[in-house]
């Protein structure tokens, strides 16, 4: 394996984000409905030498997300899952800021996700929506309205219902 130079750079879309890299069963279809849904744009693809797609980059919003076909890894080990493999479940919640959280929720609701909660103003200064894709992965949508402090933040959560 090549060494890196010690003055290698890393790319600005990677910089100073932990990018989630998600797995799905037909990542063809995923990305055709963040297109569709979330505003996504494809940024590459490398199609799996037996079919499939080996890895992909979309953008949503500002921020980059790496996804492929669980089938399609070519490690051979078994470590990879789509959410449908592991029950419906999955351990990962994808949090993206964005605009208008509420144009959002209305477009991927058309395009065919779960609305798990629908647009509403929360505790903590967002307004927010929590949704299911077709894949099964779980996504909170957040537009944000006020910086509220720490103690202000507790207080808020020790008043809710």
């Amino acid at each position: 394996m090549a060494e890196l130079a010690a003055d290698a750079e890393i790319p600005d879309r990677y910089r100073y984000a932990v990018v989630p890299h998600i797995m799905v069963d037909d990542a063809v279809a995923a990305i055709d409905f963040y297109r569709r849904a979330f505003g996504a744009r494809e940024d590459f693809r490398i199609d799996a030498p037996g079919g499939g797609v080996l890895h992909a980059e979309i953008t949503i919003g500002r921020s980059a997300l790496m996804l492929g076909d669980a089938a399609a890894t070519g490690t051979g080990t078994g470590s990879f899952a789509a959410p449908a493999a592991l029950g419906g479940g999955t351990s990962v919640t994808l949090h993206v800021f964005v605009p208008d959280v509420d144009a959002l929720a209305e477009r991927a609701g058309a395009a065919g996700a779960e609305i798990l909660q629908p647009p509403t103003d929360m505790f903590h200064g967002d307004r927010t929506a929590i949704l299911r894709d077709p894949s099964g992965h779980l996504w909170v949508f957040l537009t944000h309205l006020e910086d509220v402090s720490e103690e202000e933040l507790h207080r808020r959560l020790s008043t809710a219902g």
